[in-house]
């Protein structure tokens, strides 16, 4: 979670029953490793942290800094976002 995401939260009588997430989110890279060789058939991945601290596998052309767009229901990877 990142501070100032917005949810959707369901009650029952008071209490919440269910919580939805947006469908992706954006994030800054805050440290990237090198690449690491992949199936030649999906390409190069790396894997790179979040500040979220969360892990991600991306393509090897994102670097610490970057902003990239993740799917809250995977953690997998969308795309690169420009500034």
């Amino acid at each position: 979670m990142k501070e100032g995401i917005e949810v959707k939260l369901t009650f029952f009588e008071n209490e919440p029953l269910d919580v939805e997430l947006p469908t992706t989110v954006d994030l800054k890279i805050t440290k990237a490793d090198s690449a690491v060789r992949g199936d030649t058939a999906t390409g190069v991945t790396k894997r790179v942290t979040v500040e979220t601290g969360a892990i991600v596998n991306t393509p090897s052309f994102v670097v610490k800094g970057d902003v990239i767009r993740v799917d809250t229901r995977t953690g997998e990877y969308v795309t690169r976002v420009q500034d």
